[in-house]
Parts: structure tokens; C-alpha cells; sequence
């Protein structure tokens, strides 16, 4: 795969992005990977690099735009709570961006980690993504409803049961899906926690999540993470690859 720095289009100004190409002749289906509280990383564009690998169009945009003040942080996840915001609209302009792409077929997914993964779940709600990846996102409990679920897009999701955040999301996710007739994946992992798929470097931290990393260690957890890709790139390829 190739990677190269894109500037988006959107709504709220111009964002920077990370654009991960598969070798080899396109087109591809599409994929808006949305991050973590801990923004633009490394970490965020291994994830759009192992999607480019596995034959997607990936795109990582930087929604902070490079500001990791707190007051930028809980301004999006107030968002994810409120289900509206400036956000939504950026994440839809980098979808339809990507879709327009020579390179892309039209079909785009979304895949979010953690703040991320609340956005992604809130958008496959309102099914503007072909499918849509969800890693241990936190909203509100009322989204966990028919009302708000029913005609999602297909969702995989993948939650860990040492997270205390998100305790029994993964079996109320699983639930809902099932009984709005959405085709899902979900599963909860016995032996990780929140954040298990990112593997961050501690230089890529900011300052307070650096002084928890130190004190609790890297919540990264290798054997689930695997087959939590597993599970994602079968799932998009059922529903995106098409």
C-alpha cells in the first residue's frame, strides 16, 4: 500500500487526513477510519495502513484538526451524546469525498475507536455508511432503542469486558440489532479492556493520557485485536466488497 497527507473538504474548514491506497489496480470499496481521544497518530494511520493492505480505500481524518485542547475533547463527546453536531457533518463530507474517488467503487464504510466508535455507531443509525465498524464507543443509552436503530446499516462491533465504560454495550448492541432485523457481528472479549485494538505510541500522548498509560500500561490486547480484524475485514467484505 501507498499513504500520502489529503486536505477534505468540509463543512468546518479544511481537514487534514491520512489517505492509505491498496497496490495494485482499483477500484476499491472505501473506508473513513475516525479515531480515538488521542486524535491524529500513529496508532490512527497503522489502522487506515492495514485496511489499505486488506483491499479497502482508506482515509483517516484528523477531526480536531490538530487542536487536542480538553475543551475541543468534550465538545465532540458531548456531541456523540446530543446525537448532532459540526462533527457529523465533517465525518459526511470525508465519506462522500471518498466516495467520489476514481479510486473508490462508491461503496464506504466507517470504523471508529473509542470517541470514534461512538460517532460510527451514531452514523450507522442514521445509515450513511455502507457498514459500519463500532470498537467500544460510548453513548448514550438511549441509542441502545428500536427507535433509534431500526434501518441501521450492518454493524460489527467489538467491545471488551474489562472496560467499565462500556460494561454489557456489546450484549445491549447485539440485542437491539437482532430485533430491528439489522445483519450484525457483536462480540464482547473475556480478557480486554477499553482501547484494546490500539496499540498507541506514548509520544502520540497527550499529556494526561500519558501519565495513565505509565501508571496502567498500554490497554493494547494482541490476541483479541487479531480477531477483532479478523472479524471486521469478513464483515466488510460481505457488505462493502461487493
Amino acid at each position: 500500500m501507498t499513504a500520502s497527507d489529503v486536505s477534505i473538504p468540509a463543512p468546518g474548514g479544511p481537514l487534514p487526513g491520512h489517505l492509505a491506497t491498496p497496490t495494485g489496480s482499483g477500484p476499491w470499496p472505501g473506508v473513513v477510519v475516525l479515531h480515538d481521544l488521542v486524535g491524529m497518530s500513529s496508532d490512527l494511520r497503522e489502522q487506515a495502513d492495514w485496511l489499505a493492505g486488506a483491499g479497502y480505500l482508506a482515509v483517516a481524518p484528523d477531526l480536531f484538526r490538530g487542536n487536542r485542547r480538553p475543551t475541543c475533547m468534550i465538545r465532540m463527546m458531548r456531541e456523540t451524546w446530543r446525537r448532532r453536531g459540526p462533527t457529523f457533518a465533517d465525518i459526511e463530507a470525508t465519506g462522500r469525498w471518498l466516495a467520489e474517488r476514481p479510486a473508490c467503487t462508491g461503496r464506504v464504510g466507517v470504523i471508529g475507536f473509542c470517541l470514534g466508535g461512538g460517532f460510527a455507531l451514531l452514523l450507522a443509525a442514521e445509515h450513511r455508511f455502507d457498514a459500519a465498524s463500532v470498537n467500544y464507543g460510548p453513548v448514550s443509552k438511549k441509542v441502545y432503542s428500536e427507535e433509534v436503530l431500526t434501518g441501521a446499516c450492518p454493524v460489527v462491533g467489538s467491545y471488551g469486558a474489562k472496560d467499565p465504560g462500556n460494561r454489557g454495550a456489546g450484549d445491549r448492541l447485539s440485542r437491539i440489532l437482532a430485533a430491528v432485523g439489522v445483519d450484525h457481528d457483536v462480540k464482547t472479549y473475556p480478557d480486554a479492556g477499553h482501547s484494546f485494538l490500539n496499540d498507541h505510541d506514548p509520544a502520540d500522548l497527550p499529556a494526561l493520557f500519558a501519565v495513565q498509560f505509565r501508571l496502567t500500561g498500554n490497554p493494547y490486547h494482541d490476541p483479541s485485536a487479531q480477531d477483532a480484524r479478523r472479524r471486521i475485514l469478513d464483515f466488510f467484505g460481505r457488505h462493502l466488497a461487493q
